[in-house]
């Protein structure tokens, strides 16, 4: 479990005076990359946000994220926030299991959250600078040189930075030119719907479909008219027909589409490296740090932001980046145990799930592996052997190739 931002401020106030604070260059207007930019500001380094689009317009998404937002945004968290998910059901092959919870679901729009970002990092003086593209960057012996290109004028001008970070996504231009493999990705579709009559808008459906996906099929309201009906695929064009067809099934007609793609995180990737006088780091979708259960990267992306701020604040050291490690593996092991489970797996999981299992769903979030897996395990044995076949039968959970 991590600690709350506030411990970040409290651990690296002592060091902030006597520290040459350094001059920092975030690549990418994403909401890791915003908050990053807040906390290395606020810890008094010099920050320049650099964001190719001319105009901070992100495209619409609907996310679900657990309560632990708010614990990190605050009032940020707030502005976002379009509806509260109190209950889950989960649907496979004619059975059903319903997951109250304890605290609720959030459910924000993307764009929301990045606009109100931006505006906290400016307040704690980031500078933002829209219409610069990325281009390049070397090492030098005073640092980084980073070239950026305007996107209005197709100039290029080079700029200085002790530290570079990038925030540009999961396919990201400043891994690839600092040196790092370039990470797998899955898409993720889901089409804008009309709420089933009927069904509560504080309530998300689930299925559980393998035979389409080795994720599920979701269904959640952002108001009580309108939903997004989405899944996760490995490959862009079956995935959109599995959507296609799942909608025409159960009486779905798509009023938009929103789409993505989404890191994979099958290890960690190391979140620092050094390139002349100067480093760079990865926060984000950029580092992959996303929870590879649900191939939810807010919180985690969050977390990395504040691991890479305590990392640059207090001279390489970061309490946080090791926990979020811990916390990915774990995910990375779960995911291992079901991805490749048939619809008998699944239909022998929602079985098995006792009134003490739901508790333990109930009370512990997406974003407290550990807390769920021991309490699950505690209350419901049989999920174990269920869980080790499937980790036991070495399956990749990496993107089949198509030929």
């Amino acid at each position: 479990m991590w600690r709350e931002k506030v411990t970040l401020r409290q651990e690296t106030k002592r060091e902030l005076e006597q520290q040459t604070h350094p001059n920092v260059a975030i690549v990418g207007g994403s909401a890791a990359g915003f908050f990053t930019a807040s906390m290395l500001a606020r810890g008094g380094c010099s920050v320049n946000v650099y964001e190719r689009a001319e105009r901070l317009d992100p495209t619409p998404r609907t996310l679900i994220v657990t309560s632990h937002l708010r614990n990190l945004l605050g009032d940020v968290a707030n502005r976002a926030v379009v509806n509260e998910i109190r209950k889950f059901e989960l649907f496979t092959d004619g059975r059903a299991a319903h997951v109250p919870l304890k605290s609720p679901d959030l459910i924000i729009e993307r764009s929301k959250l990045i606009r109100s970002l931006s505006e906290q990092a400016q307040s704690h003086g980031a500078k933002v600078n829209l219409g610069s593209r990325f281009a390049s960057l070397e090492g030098n012996g005073d640092g980084l040189s980073v070239r950026v290109e305007r996107t209005q004028t197709a100039k290029i001008e080079e700029k200085h930075a002790d530290i570079v970070v990038g925030a540009d996504g999961a396919v990201s231009r400043v891994a690839e030119a600092a040196g790092w493999p370039r990470q797998p990705t899955v898409p993720l579709l889901q089409a804008v719907v009309r709420v089933p009559s009927g069904m509560p808008a504080d309530t998300v459906r689930v299925w559980f479909i393998p035979d389409d996906t080795p994720y599920f099929y979701w269904l959640i309201p952002e108001s009580p008219d309108r939903a997004v009906l989405g899944l996760i695929g490995e490959d862009g064009q079956e995935t959109r027909q599995c959507l296609e067809r799942f909608m025409e099934k159960r009486g779905f007609a798509p009023l938009g589409f929103q789409g993505a793609r989404i890191p994979v995180y099958d290890q960690w990737t190391p979140v620092e490296r050094q390139v002349g006088a100067g480093k760079v780091f990865l926060v984000g979708d950029a580092a992959g740090q996303v929870k590879v259960t649900t191939v939810g990267g807010i919180i985690t992306g969050f977390r990395g932001a504040l691991g890479v701020s305590e990392a640059i604040l207090n001279k390489g050291k970061s309490r946080e980046l090791r926990a979020l490690r811990r916390e990915l593996d774990l995910h990375l092991m779960i995911r291992r145990t079901i991805h490749r489970f048939k619809q008998a797996d699944y239909s022998r999981l929602v079985d098995l799930m006792n009134a003490s299992t739901r508790r333990s769903l109930s009370q512990y979030t997406r974003d407290e592996a550990a807390s769920v897996l021991w309490h699950i395990t505690l209350s419901q044995p049989r999920l174990l052997l269920l869980g080790l076949r499937g980790l036991l039968s070495g399956a990749s959970i990496l993107p089949k190739r198509r030929n």
